[in-house]
This record gives structure tokens, sequence and C-alpha cells, in this order.
């Protein structure tokens, strides 16, 4: 008897339709088909000892196992469940109507428990374009799903409360997973209240001095825009960047689901009991590999650094210090808002648009700008700065030179503006942008392509003098160009203004200091 059961694969951050095919016939053994990784094969003993330990026989038949399409490399133990699942069926120990109405994934136990797996959230909303009346998951996978409403989902512990879904038994109502726990938000939509700042976050009420940084901060947490600080060591230029994560809005809808189906395909997708609303803060040490900064793998392609980070914020401290070859690998996903990794047979891309915020030293010594301090020859300055590629800098939209904060501001200072304040300009700021962008797909005034640049950031003819006379004078590229006037649009958004102003532009050319020629960095 031949039965079909629908389970999944994730490819990237999308899932695709796998149909575990179950066919008993004379003969002896069991055999698994439909390329399939040693997870996969490993999946049938584990599959016969649960089985057995919930009272099911095993036929003494041929049992032949495909998962198709048999050219679709299938990888890790989601396919546990299907498989069990399927031989009862195929059996006729058990009579599952429902079994072809739903996509099932799990990883059994050998005493019949289930599970997680990863992908929950793509495999949903794959359940959903495709017509299935909802999915069966484990709990801790299903909980992922809560509060997006995608599709029906069954949260199970147990092979037998798979099988209790199946026969539609009364009383499966209380394994269903879509809507407990979620709240609704002001949108209309299932949601989280959003979580209070961390303590560990530092406020900008405690950061004394440092004014011309915060405001390229707030600049920067408004639209979207690269930062890159560069100062010596104690200027707080670490403490300045973990502040960003205080002054950033809340995701919304749309954001979050993008965000937590990166996280929910790597496996680092926490059950949460409603929807992810804080962006991710992304800060690896200067020592991190090209594939863990990109993602890469070599049994499975996961997601890195910079996709985590995705709708967040990467950190990267100690920016000189990353190996060249790796610095050099952020020139697309700058640029693309996505990165593509490709094997032999393999090619998945992965958003990508976050907001790099960079630190690092002026020179080997750390001390260049500040007196005489400094203990480095001019070559050896300029060969550590030049780590910095002119590609690499041309994608930065906001330069920050940290100077240390003196003494008598240091000490005894009065409190400065707090994150709270700052973070409701941002966020106002960030509220122009979304009704600007509804429907396009993007979000921040980082983001626009040069069209959308062309469009929304029309200039007066003395701004265009203006800007005219800067390129030639800087020697701008049409990228740094582009980056400045998205970077004027931002300021004019936190200002309310309709129109991009002069002082708007010439703020916005100042945060450009290591495109001038007398920079005297090198």
């Amino acid at each position: 008897m031949l039965i079909n059961i629908f389970s999944a694969k994730c490819i990237g951050i999308d899932a695709v339709p796998v149909t575990v095919e179950v066919d008993i016939t004379s003969g002896l053994g069991i055999h698994l088909v439909g390329l399939a990784d040693a997870a996969v094969k490993e999946s049938l003993l584990r599959t016969v000892t649960a089985l057995q330990s919930l009272g099911f026989r095993i036929p003494g038949k041929k049992i032949v196992i495909n998962l198709a399409p048999a050219d679709l490399h299938k990888k890790g133990s989601g396919y546990d469940l299907p498989i069990a699942v399927g031989i009862l069926a195929a059996s006729g120990q058990k009579d599952l109507p429902g079994i072809g109405k739903y996509i099932i994934m799990g990883e059994l136990g050998l005493d019949g428990s289930v599970r997680p797996v990863p992908g929950a959230l793509p495999i949903t909303e794959m359940a959903r374009d495709n017509g299935f009346r909802g999915c069966i998951l484990p709990y801790g996978s299903a909980c992922e799903t809560l509060g997006y409403a995608l599709t029906k989902v069954y949260g199970v512990k147990s092979l037998t409360d798979v099988l209790s879904i199946l026969e539609g038994k009364d009383g499966c109502r209380a394994l269903e997973m879509t809507g407990r726990e979620a709240v609704p938000d002001g949108g209309g939509h299932t949601g989280n209240v959003i979580p209070p700042v961390s303590d560990d976050i530092p406020d900008f009420s405690s950061i004394h001095g440092q004014e011309g940084a915060k405001r390229g901060l707030e600049i920067a947490a408004a639209g979207g825009h690269n930062v890159l600080m560069i100062g010596p060591p104690g200027a707080g230029k670490s403490t300045l960047a973990k502040s960003i994560a205080g002054i950033l809005p809340p995701m919304g809808i749309e954001e979050s689901l993008q965000t937590s189906k990166i996280y929910s395909v790597a496996g680092k997708y926490q059950a949460w009991p409603q929807i992810i609303r804080r962006r991710p803060f992304r800060s690896p040490y200067h020592n991190i590999s090209a594939a863990s900064l990109t993602g890469g793998g070599s049994d499975s392609i996961i997601p890195g650094e910079i996709s985590l980070a995705h709708n967040g914020v990467l950190f990267l401290d100690e920016f000189c210090e990353i190996p060249k070859r790796i610095l050099e690998s952020l020139r697309g996903p700058l640029e693309d808002r996505k990165v593509t990794i490709s094997r032999l047979k393999t090619r998945i891309s992965f958003p990508a648009s976050f907001m790099l915020v960079a630190a690092t030293n002026p020179c080997p010594c750390g001390y260049y700008g500040e007196g005489d301090r400094c203990t480095c020859t001019p070559a050896r300055r300029a060969s550590y700065i030049s780590r910095l590629s002119g590609p690499v800098m041309d994608r930065i939209d906001i330069h920050l030179w940290i100077r240390p904060v003196e003494t008598g501001k240091l000490i005894g200072a009065c409190r400065a503006e707090p994150s709270s304040a700052v973070a409701d300009r941002v966020a106002a700021a960030r509220s122009i942008q979304k009704e600007r962008f509804s429907g396009t797909g993007i979000f921040t005034n980082a983001e626009m392509s040069g069209r959308m640049v062309s469009e929304f950031c029309p200039l007066s003819s003395s701004c265009r003098d203006f800007m005219e006379r800067t390129v030639e004078s800087l020697g701008l590229s049409a990228r740094a160009y582009h980056r400045i006037l998205k970077l004027a649009r931002t300021i004019a958004d936190l200002d309310g203004a309709e129109g991009i102003r002069l002082e708007y532009l010439m703020e916005a050319t100042r945060y450009r200091i290591l495109d001038r020629r007398d920079t005297g960095i090198i």
C-alpha cells in the first residue's frame, strides 16, 4: 500500500515541499532512497525503535521509503516523524484520514517523544502558500510561529499526539498553537509587548560629552546608515556603539517575520511566547572567520553574522584588526543588502540588510592625533589604515572621529539627554520612511536604490551647485554622492522637513571625513 506524507526542506529562508512516499510490498528489508544524508538514513533505526516502544509492530515485508523530489538533498532529522507516520498508515495499523492535509516534521526519540527541528517559520509559511490545512511540528518548534498567524500549527510532544490529530480525535484543539498567548499590537497584528531596554545597554545620559558622536549615531539609527568610529583607546567607541540598541525603534510585523525566519533556519530561535520585536545586535569578535561572518558550511549552508543582524546592527570592533580578505567580503552585502553563498551544486541567498557600526584605532599604537603620544611612523600608520580599502570605506555613510572626553566634562558633569528622548525622534523619522517606502519592500533611507534617490531626494539649484563643488573638491565617487543624498534625506526626516535643504547637505558632507584629501590620517 502506497502512502504519501508531506514534509518540507529549507533552502535559504524559504521552504519547499518534500513528499515522503512509503510503500510496503512482499519482500524483506527497509530501503530509504531520495538523496538522503547520513542523519536521514540513521532515522530508520530511531523510527523503528520508537514505534516498537509504543507497542506498534514493524511489518516483516519490504518497506521502501522515497523522499521526493529525488534530486534534492535531504538533510537533518526532521523526517523521522513523517516516516514513522507513513509506516503505520501503509501497514494498516492506523487509519489516518488527515494524513495528506498537513506538513509534518519532527525528530523522534527512542521512547516516541518528539524533539524540535529548525526552520519552523519558513515551513509554516510554505504550508499556507501551498494550501495545506496546517502544520504538525514539535512543541518547541511550534512556539516559533506564535503571533504570526501564518497557518494552523499543532505543537506535539510525542508520536501519540500526532496520531490523535491525524485521526481527528476530540481534544486535539488543545494542541493547536496558532494565536496562543499572543497579544494584539496597535496595528491589529498579534505580537508581544515590547520588552524594556536591557540594563546592559548604555544610556545616552550616562555618556558624558561626545555630543557630536551622539548626533552622528542618532542620524545613523534614524536612516539605517553605516558608521565608522575612529579614535584612541578609552575614548568610548564601544560604549557608544552598544548604546545604539537603546535608540532603535522596535521592528514591525514584516521586519520581525524576516528576521525570525533567519534565526529559525539557523536553529537559533528562542522559544518566545510572542513574536520578536527587539532588533538584533550582533557583535562578533574580530578574529571571526569569513564563513562565520557571511554564512556557509559544508553539510548545510546556514546564515552568518551579517544575516543574523538583518534589520538590526552588526558591530565590528577593532575593525582594522580583521583580516583584509574578510573585510572585503562585506562589499557585496553592504551594497546589495543580501549575501549569496555558492557551492558546486548549490546557490543560496540570505537577506543581509543590516546597519554596520565599526570601531577602530587610528594607528597600531592607537594614539595618533593625541598630541605626542603616538609612537607610530607615518609608514606604519598608513599601512594600518589602508587595511580599510576604498570600496569598503565608500559604502560607509558616516565617519566619526572620537576624541577622549575632557576631564571637566567627565567629572561632575550634568546628565545628558536620555536615550528615550533620542529614540522618540528616531522612531518619528522611521515612521516617515515607512510611509514613504510603503509597498516597496524596504524600510529605511539607506536601502534606497539609485532610482529612488532621484525620486525622493530632489535638490534645488543652490543645493545642486553645492554638491557639484563638493564632489569636485573631495573627489567623491558616484556611490559616495548618493550616500550623502540619503544621509541628507534622513537629517531632513529628523527635522520633519519635506525637502532637502542646504544645511542638511552640509552636515551630511561633514561626516565623510575620510574622503577629504587633507585628512592627515595617512
